[in-house]
């Protein structure tokens, strides 16, 4: 037997091995949540179409929560009252899927190809610890759209802004005007200095709102002027499952959460995730503004459920790109890959949920907000990558950003260290490694 084929067989073992280890995990440690949103959505949409009550008047029965997204967000999910039960879960569950494995196959796939891995390999690897990973698996198991926000968000600033487009924007507008915090990356575009993209984006939430108004009125108003302002319908802020600053200050006072503490917290946090997305843009490096920005969003929200936490995917991603863009062996190298691998391990164990009940004394407060932790450790030190130069008639020459090295299709690359003699790759190295 030829020994390309010898390798595909142990491929495909050892996926279908780790794919039986994961199943194994989720049946012990995946908690079943019935699709807790998408009946939220499903009831709120069935209660406005086919019963003729408002959509932000449901609440789901014994509870108090209710449809919390803006009206164009029901607009795009109207589809589904005229779904049977069934069939939504299978929409639900099978987008985020698909969309899911599409960001990680254009984070991960430049990894591939420069560290010389199989590439359909290496996406089943990933799909696999995606599916482990208790943000994802809360996604799926509530029903919620977190997948399906990322996906427009990455297409934006990994196709479209690298590619010069003028659609750029587009997705991003869309996202925020399904849900409102996604707008921290209009944000984004305008701190860096995007300003068509920034104009685009703002551009496509203004058209959908709009639009969305002028189709369902009432439940725009309702929404503008209730809905959004009701704090009572997301949930308790102290609660375990908020990792987010607000949640931290919670916690240290469920009866008087200081608005003070929190507003410092928050603007302390903005100033640096400014100053680290200039950087990160000035260098070319797109994909770790991506990162940067997801996590800031997780830690300024007065709301960030675990589930939320789907957003620190590109982050962990980034550190395992840094560290295989390291030189073999080096200490870089092991402390990226390790960062990575704990970051995910903490990530994927539900640790935070052992303070669920008492998150009082020392131990309280580091271990309740772990994924806080993690966050601000991505904001503050996940590496910015300054590209290779270009050669001639590279990247730069057909369009791509100056002083990077970007594909046509829009995915950043690094040089492969491993490949240039050694003599060049002691002038090169520190313009191919990742910088802070």
């Amino acid at each position: 037997m030829a020994q390309g084929a010898r390798r595909t067989i142990a491929q495909v073992v050892a996926v279908v091995a780790l794919a039986v280890a994961v199943t194994a995990f989720l049946s012990v440690a995946a908690v079943r949540h019935g699709f807790f949103d998408l009946k939220v959505y499903y009831g709120a949409l069935t209660f406005w179409v086919h019963d003729g009550g408002e959509i932000y008047d449901f609440l789901k029965a014994g509870t108090q929560y209710g449809f919390t997204y803006p009206p164009f967000a029901a607009l795009v999910m109207l589809p589904m009252a005229y779904l049977p039960w069934p069939a939504a879960i299978t929409v639900s569950v099978a987008a985020t899927v698909v969309v899911s494995a599409v960001v990680i196959w254009w984070l991960l796939d430049p990894v591939a190809r420069r560290a010389g891995w199989t590439r359909w390999f290496v996406l089943a690897v990933a799909l696999c610890l995606a599916a482990a990973y208790e943000p994802m698996r809360e996604t799926v198991n509530f029903g919620q759209v977190n997948m399906l926000l990322l996906f427009l968000v990455a297409v934006d600033l990994l196709r479209l802004l690298p590619a010069h487009s003028r659609w750029a924007g587009v997705g991003i507008g869309l996202a925020t005007a399904i849900k409102l915090t996604p707008g921290i990356f209009i944000v984004y575009l305008l701190v860096t200095g995007r300003w068509r993209a920034a104009f685009t984006a703002i551009g496509a939430a203004a058209a959908a709102t709009l639009a969305a108004a002028a189709l369902f009125p009432d439940a725009s108003r309702e929404f503008w002027t209730e809905a959004l302002w009701n704090t009572d319908r997301v949930g308790e802020l102290a609660f375990v499952s908020n990792q987010s600053l607000r949640g931290v200050v919670a916690r240290l006072d469920p009866e008087h959460p200081s608005s003070v503490a929190w507003l410092a917290l928050v603007l302390a946090t903005l100033v640096v995730w400014g100053w680290r997305s200039r950087a990160a843009v000035a260098a070319g490096d797109e994909a770790t503004g991506l990162a940067l920005t997801g996590a800031t969003m997780c830690l300024v929200s007065p709301v960030t459920w675990v589930h939320h936490l789907v957003w620190l995917l590109p982050g962990l991603i980034l550190l395992v790109d840094n560290g295989m863009a390291a030189p073999a062996r080096s200490r870089r190298r092991r402390l990226l890959l390790a960062a990575a691998l704990v970051g995910y391990a903490f990530l994927t164990s539900r640790i935070v949920w052992a303070w669920e009940k008492d998150f009082t004394g020392v131990d309280g407060v580091l271990g309740s907000n772990t994924y806080v932790w993690i966050s601000l450790a991505l904001l503050l030190a996940l590496p910015i990558r300054h590209w290779a130069t270009p050669t001639a008639g590279g990247p730069a020459e057909r369009g791509g950003p100056a002083g990077s090295a970007v594909e046509p299709g829009g995915v950043a690359q690094f040089e492969e260290p491993d490949r240039v003699p050694p003599a060049v790759q002691r002038d090169r190295v520190g313009g191919l490694l990742p910088v802070r």
